[in-house]
Formats: structure tokens, sequence, C-alpha cells
């Protein structure tokens, strides 16, 4: 068994109606995210549409931000779950290069595919938000370790892989939504890319050719 990515301490145990509550503010921001975008969603909107109160909601979240950084936790958590335990290449069962190229064109879809909730999860002082970079920092930390390569120091080289994968990320999440080229085209040249330098960095011990 695997062990989890990211450390995880004891939560403090949520009361029923607190979780009742959190589960339906997030379901209702999703379908108003799907329906129109996020820029109607806001903290009355949806305490309005989720029939909860207004601090509820701001207990919950804190600021408008707080509902989109929630969503993006969320489909973070179901992230984890695949790559601890979903099936292989991207979880447990295939070779570390497979995994690290699985994990690079799965994580790279996700934010794309999310881009305008990650964009509206920027609080306005504090930049863009790094959502899982311990998470993948660990996990390639675990994978290096695992594939052998003959390096000595694996946290520089599983640090330079992450800002090697997360830096186009959020240099994409924060240029305008209509930037050309298109989110498809790019989250193809960026898959394509992380893949490559995988397959490069696992070929490096290998014999040259006569």
């Amino acid at each position: 068994m695997e062990r989890p990515l990211v450390p995880l301490g004891r939560p403090r145990a949520e009361r029923a109606d607190a979780k009742r509550n959190r589960l339906r503010l997030l379901a209702v921001a999703r379908e108003m995210v799907a329906e129109h975008g996020t820029a109607n969603v806001t903290m009355d909107a949806l305490a309005e549409r989720a029939g909860l109160g207004k601090g509820t909601v701001f207990r919950r979240f804190g600021t408008r931000a707080g509902i989109f950084k929630a969503l993006l936790e969320d489909e973070a958590s179901r992230f984890q779950e695949l790559v601890l335990a979903g099936p292989p290449p991207l979880g447990p069962g295939a070779g570390p290069a497979e995994r690290l190229i699985a994990y690079g064109r799965v994580r790279i879809e996700f934010l794309i595919d999310n881009l305008a909730v990650a964009q509206a999860a920027m609080e306005r002082d504090r930049g863009l938000p790094v959502a899982e970079v311990d998470m993948t920092h660990t996990h390639f930390r675990m994978l290096l370790a695992r594939a052998d390569l003959g390096i000595a120091d694996l946290d520089s080289l599983a640090l330079q892989l992450s800002a090697a994968l997360e830096g186009p990320l959020l240099l994409f999440l924060s240029s305008p939504q209509d930037a050309e080229p298109p989110a498809a085209e790019i989250e193809r040249r960026l898959a394509d890319a992380w893949q490559a330098l995988i397959e490069r960095l696992f070929r490096m011990d290998a014999p040259p050719e006569s």
C-alpha cells in the first residue's frame, strides 16, 4: 500500500449538518458554474440558490474566491484518490516513468479543464493558487526513488520536475482566457513536452549507442 502523497493529520470531526451544508454548497456552485460560468457566482447568489443563510456561506468560504478554491480542492481530492488507488498508469501498477508521464498529462488536463475556476480562485493580494504542489513533489520523489536512476539528490530533481510541470501551467492560468492558441492546443503541447522530458530523463542511464 502506498503512503499518502501529502502527510495528513487527523481531521477535526465535521458535524453532520456542517457536512450536509458543505456538500450542498459545492453541488450548487458547480451547477452555477456549468450554467453561467464563474462571473455570476457570488456569495449572495450561492446562498439564495442553495437555500442557506449568507452567514453559512461566509463562514464556509470566507471570500468569493474561497468558493472556487473549495471547488478546486474537492476536485483535487478526487485526483489524489486516483493517484493513490486508481487504475494504472496514473495509479499503482505501472512503472515510474509511465506513472510520471500519466501524472503530468492528467494534471495538465485537470488545470486547463478547470481554468476558469482556477482563475476565479486567485486572491487579488495573493496571486496564483498553487494547488497540489506539495503532493506533486512528494509523488515525484517517491517515483524517482523507485526508478533507481543513479541520481544522488532526488529531492532537488523532484523539485525541478515539479517546477517544470507547474511553472508553465501557472503562467497559463495567469493569461487571458481568450489567449491564442486555444486551450486544447496548449494542453496537447504541454502534455507532449512533459512526456518528452520524462522519456529523456529515463534514457539518461542507458548505455550510449555504438
